[in-house]
């Protein structure tokens, strides 16, 4: 059975649907078998992936709404993983699911169909904390979360981790949070390397050892359809996306850092500032060196 692993942050712009593709590509390479799951109505992460999200039908909205059997949705990409199309119908589709019986176990309930077929499933949420997040939490075993380290970019930690905390009590007690990633890190800005110190101190084994950099070619890689492995395969950020999915296979093995260091979802506080945001103490500087 696939180990599904739900990359999410309710603010936008931190490398999430980047890190959804580039994972799901890199595992494929590490010869796993990988479906990808676009759970998000702007499509990026099926168009990062070589396909067009306004022509492929039936598309995860169908499959959402049993009109289609999700067999008949997934598509095979370049980048060797599969992948269930997303595009602006998962709007309608969140919409009509309100008045759905059990709306918020949808989704496990379809991968459950397909989860034989794959070693890892993938899931891109929406940058919010709404029903499509909470189908893709309540399906996971582990949220894998994208995080800036920047010092706004860290609001919004806080509401995801209590969401996370609501689902394991109500929804899913077996979802645990599969790390915290840094992403568009550049070594030279000082305010990125204090805040990282102060992430790693505060969540430990949690902060994931893989740091995506701030690198042009991973930037370009979405506007040619194609993950960054393929796009340049030599560039930083594809030997960086390589390295994450070593890690997690590493730790979906048990291997460093071990299964009894795991902390559990119940036992991490965001740190608080002010009116209680998820936002660290600030940096006093925020210079390039």
């Amino acid at each position: 059975m696939a180990r599904i692993i739900a990359v999410a942050n309710q603010k936008g712009g931190v490398g999430k649907t980047t890190t959804a593709v580039n994972l799901a590509a890199a595992l494929a390479a590490a010869k796993r078998k990988v479906l990808l799951v676009d759970l998000d109505p702007q499509g990026n992460a099926t168009m990062a992936s070589g396909i067009n999200k306004r022509e492929t039908r039936p598309s995860g909205c169908e499959v959402l709404l049993e009109e289609a059997e999700i067999t008949a949705a997934i598509v095979p990409t370049d980048g060797h993983y599969d992948l269930l199309p997303g595009n602006g119908d998962l709007t309608a589709a969140e919409l009509k699911l309100m008045d759905a019986l059990a709306r918020e176990h949808r989704l496990k309930e379809l991968l459950a169909k397909v989860s034989a077929n794959y070693d890892t499933i993938l899931i891109d949420c929406p940058p919010s904390l709404n029903l499509l997040t909470l189908n893709a939490l309540t399906a996971a075993h582990g949220v894998l979360i994208p995080v800036q380290c920047e010092y706004f970019a860290l609001e919004g930690l806080s509401s995801l981790l209590d969401t996370i905390k609501a689902v394991r009590h109500r929804l899913n007690p077996a979802l645990e949070i599969e790390g915290l990633l840094r992403t568009m890190y550049d070594v030279r800005n000082n305010l990125g390397n204090e805040v990282s110190a102060q992430l790693t101190q505060h969540f430990g084994d949690k902060v994931l050892r893989s740091i995506i950099p701030r690198n042009v070619r991973l930037a370009e890689a979405p506007s040619h359809g194609q993950p960054i492995h393929l796009y340049d395969r030599s560039s930083r950020g594809a030997i960086a996306y390589i390295g994450l999915a070593g890690e997690v296979i590493r730790r979906e093995r048990g291997l460093p850092p071990r299964a009894d260091q795991a902390v559990a979802v119940d036992d991490i506080e965001p740190p608080t500032h002010g009116g209680g945001g998820a936002m660290l103490k600030a940096p006093a500087a925020n210079h390039q060196e």
